[in-house]
């Protein structure tokens, strides 16, 4: 069962270096090599803002993410260093450090057996993303969660196709209305091949997105 819990939270910006192993305490740094604690249990909260928002995405290669939260902090769409395209054909989510800012999103919680494919999914191996560990402050009290930072962040517009999942896993969520009247507002890059889109078999039963915000 999936269950959803709809709370408006901060990122704590200190935390970004928590149980960090390999760090600098700054805004600034690209590549953190974070040691996360896993739960007693065998699960691990994971912070989603970009395409993972999409149970039907996430589960393409995490079948066992089945807890959802939403929260907010700050997004942004691009490409990392000299990458020219990826999966995608556009830019893709990351979030960077910005006060007084916020982004919403779900938390999932994910066997931790899935870790790896979690990362690969992120491209951590090659630099592409580095996991950090987010402290997210909610009205039942402080929630530790594993997120996912580009690296050598340059600004890209997304896909159509991206913002397409995008958009549809902030409606599944129920995430406030006035943040998908945002994400429906992004302009794309008019992108008009095959795209991961394509992989996601169940994206025909989900609801019509309009792919514009109402004016």
């Amino acid at each position: 069962a999936a269950y959803l819990f709809i709370f408006k939270v901060k990122l704590d910006h200190n935390t970004q270096v928590c149980n960090v192993s390999t760090a600098v305490a700054t805004e600034n740094v690209s590549i953190h090599r974070v040691r996360f604690k896993m739960s007693s249990s065998g699960f691990f909260m994971y912070f989603a803002f970009g395409s993972n928002l999409l149970k039907e995405r996430l589960q393409l290669k995490n079948p066992s993410a089945v807890f959802t939260v939403s929260q907010d902090y700050r997004l942004n769409f691009g490409l990392s260093g000299d990458c020219t395209d990826c999966a995608w054909h556009g830019g893709v989510a990351t979030i960077q450090e910005s006060d007084g800012d916020e982004v919403w999103g779900v938390v999932w919680r994910i066997d931790s057996q899935n870790l790896p494919s979690l990362d690969r999914q992120e491209q951590v191996h090659e630099g592409v993303y580095s996991p950090l560990e987010v402290k997210v402050e909610t009205k039942e009290g402080p929630l530790l969660c594993r997120t996912y930072k580009m690296n050598n962040f340059r600004p890209c517009s997304p896909s159509p196709q991206y913002k397409k999942v995008v958009c549809l896993g902030a409606q599944q969520n129920s995430l406030p209305q006035n943040y998908i009247q945002k994400l429906l507002a992004l302009e794309t890059n008019n992108y008009s091949g095959t795209s991961i889109l394509d992989q996601i078999t169940d994206i025909q039963k989900l609801p019509k997105v309009r792919l514009t915000s109402k004016t």
